[in-house]
């Protein structure tokens, strides 16, 4: 009889904790889709509102959290504006010339909750990806996603090195929106 007692209560203190595990990092429940339209571009960098709502549409689409929608039909609406973009430079050599440079993108974004009217999460939001001027970045010695491997070691660090940056920052960026958009709630 005891061994039953402690079966049901343990059965019911993981069904409480798993419970109240996913109240807590759940969407409201009433939002299953997300629109993500073209994000707006205060910067001269051409193409970066695009790679920005492409990144987003990707990582969205990989982790099926929320389904893409359009607009007129969306639970919920996902705006950015793309509001600064800052390359300089992020380390020197032992001649104090610059070996590596930095490019840090700045997003402004809201989700917003159309059934309720209201916005759900507010910020801005920041990546950035590293490069060097060796043009060459599969051997340039830096850390350029910044994933701990370096050139040989790192099967995912090939084209342009500023590209590349801006791609890396553009991952950075759409992974911290949708953490936080998982575990707003």
């Amino acid at each position: 009889m005891d061994r039953l007692k402690f079966a049901v209560l343990l059965i019911c203190m993981v069904l409480v904790a798993c419970g109240f595990y996913s109240m807590a990092g759940s969407i409201p429940p009433h939002i299953k889709t997300v629109a993500i339209p073209l994000m707006d571009n205060e910067t001269a960098e051409f193409g970066l509102a695009e790679a920005l709502t492409d990144g987003l549409l990707e990582r969205f689409n990989e982790e099926g959290v929320l389904d893409i929608a359009d607009e007129l039909r969306a639970h919920s609406i996902l705006r950015g504006t793309v509001k600064k973009v800052h390359e300089g430079p992020y380390t020197y050599s032992k001649t104090e010339s610059v070996s590596e440079y930095r490019y840090k993108i700045d997003v402004r974004l809201v989700w917003y909750d159309v059934k309720q009217e209201k916005n759900l999460l507010e910020g801005t939001y920041s990546g950035f990806g590293a490069y060097g001027l060796s043009g060459d970045i599969a051997s340039d010695g830096i850390d350029n996603d910044n994933d701990g491997k370096i050139d040989s070691e790192d099967d995912d660090e090939f084209g342009e090195p500023r590209t590349f940056a801006t791609q890396v920052a553009v991952r950075k960026i759409a992974e911290d929106i949708l953490n936080d958009i998982m575990t707003t709630w």
